[in-house]
């Protein structure tokens, strides 16, 4: 399983959806590989991604994918992403 974090440099906004990505993933009780990364190399990071998170200005640029592309409106709301990340891989919350 993969997720990518796109930014526009590939360090501020990605980083952060990268950390917290890997909190949600921590409190479903998943592993996933969380990788961050720049729109200018969208297409080779995420060429075996299950999803991509990103921010509403970067969904044009991410262009066709087989990963389901998320958009997240606050990158520092634990909730948003906990339940964008569960929705995406289909698993319940662990006991």
């Amino acid at each position: 399983m993969k997720i990518v974090t796109i930014c526009g440099a590939g360090i501020g906004a990605s980083g952060i959806l990268k950390v917290n990505a890997e909190k949600a993933l921590t409190a479903l009780g998943l592993s996933a590989e969380v990788v961050a990364a720049d729109v200018a190399s969208v297409r080779a990071v995420s060429e075996d991604a299950n999803v991509i998170l990103t921010s509403q200005e970067f969904v044009e640029a991410i262009g066709s994918t087989y990963a389901e592309v998320i958009v997240i409106r606050n990158h520092f709301d634990q909730s948003e992403i906990t339940a964008a990340v569960e929705k995406a891989l289909g698993e319940s919350p662990a006991p």
